[in-house]
């Protein structure tokens, strides 16, 4: 990506997240606080800022018709944050919170999808795969597997650090593998930055990654220009050319959405598993002004195919977890994802004979 470019997405983003982060700073001290001030109030933010409304399908006046009759001004701060909640909860979208004095409401949508479609055994992945002997290097657990030939890598949260150092590491353990087997299962998402790091190891063409705009006036359908997101600069001593497959499942959000999309654009990388739970935007926020706080996607982006990801990332290849294997003890996902890399890396032998 150009230096160009990446100030004007800095720039862009730093100023949407300022302006909502200042709100609170500007809002008058007499600003009506009443339920039915404070429901008005998060409504109107939400249906001239909001950016999701058309991949969300939702009628966000009908929200208004039917919930509005449910606030009045004598009702508790319990009533009410029930009801913004419910307001809220009809976007399904895990970007969308609220923070009252005693509570936090997220999506039931993106909570259920988290839970009730895991695609993940925690104790079959540590009991068969990383196993007692296996190394911790930043956020990266990882242990060799497939009898040496494969590295796998389990990397839970994109808010633990995954440097450009530790992922050499970890890689320089196991000189002789065939591919690397990267697991981001109920990765909840994190630091962008971190995407960066990692793609920073993988074969870069420069290839275009995505495209983002931003929300930017009070109609649903405002938008500012797409800004296209390339492919990282790569270290050509340091490139890992080898099969590379990703894990992916309806846990996967935010960050780890956004890196399973970035890493289909890359040549040896095959995403397997499940849809991720999407949360592409970037989210934004503010005060009501009883000092509840709030935040909703502000943003959208777009895959080079021009198709907004924003409810999940559909993988390359559709594997979903066995219950007979996991009875065994085995992860099917991760043993197809070995399976792939032994069959890549008995054609790129082939070849050189």
């Amino acid at each position: 990506m150009s230096k160009f470019k990446t100030s004007y997405i800095c720039i862009s983003l730093f100023a949407a997240l300022t302006l909502a982060g200042c709100e609170k700073i500007f809002m008058p001290d007499d600003a009506d606080a009443t339920p039915e001030a404070v429901f008005d109030y998060l409504w109107k933010q939400v249906d001239e800022r909001y950016s999701l409304f058309d991949v969300k399908n939702v009628n966000w006046q009908l929200m208004y018709d039917s919930l509005h009759p449910q606030v009045y001004n004598s009702m508790s701060n319990d009533s009410l944050f029930a009801v913004l909640s419910k307001l809220l909860n009809s976007l399904n979208d895990g970007h969308v919170n609220l923070w009252g004095n005693n509570d936090v409401a997220s999506s039931e949508a993106i909570f259920l999808q988290r839970y009730g479609n895991s695609n993940f055994d925690l104790n079959t992945v540590a009991m068969t795969y990383l196993r007692a002997d296996h190394h911790t290097t930043g956020g990266l657990a990882y242990n060799s597997i497939d009898s040496g030939r494969v590295l796998y890598i389990r990397y839970s949260s994109f808010s633990n650090s995954a440097t450009t150092n530790q992922l050499t590491t970890a890689i320089n353990r196991y000189p002789g593998i065939d591919g690397i087997v990267f697991d981001i299962r109920q990765n909840g998402g994190g630091e962008i930055q971190n995407e960066w790091n990692i793609m920073s190891l993988l074969p870069s063409h420069r290839q275009p990654l995505y495209s983002t705009q931003l929300k930017n006036g009070k109609a649903h359908f405002a938008f500012s220009d797409p800004v296209t997101v390339y492919a990282p600069d790569n270290n050509d001593d340091i490139v890992f050319n080898k099969p590379f497959i990703l894990l992916t499942d309806r846990g996967c959000y935010s960050a780890a959405s956004s890196f399973a999309l970035c890493l289909k654009t890359y040549p040896n990388v095959t995403v397997i598993g499940d849809t991720t739970a999407g949360g592409l935007a970037i989210p934004a926020g503010g005060a009501l002004p009883n000092g509840w706080n709030y935040r909703f996607g502000v943003s959208r982006t777009l895959a080079p195919d021009g198709i907004n990801y924003e409810n999940g990332v559909p993988p390359q290849r559709t594997v979903l977890l066995d219950p007979a294997a996991t009875a065994q003890h085995r992860d099917n996902i991760i043993d197809s994802a070995c399976s792939i890399i032994r069959n890549l890396s008995h054609k790129q032998h082939s070849q050189h004979f």
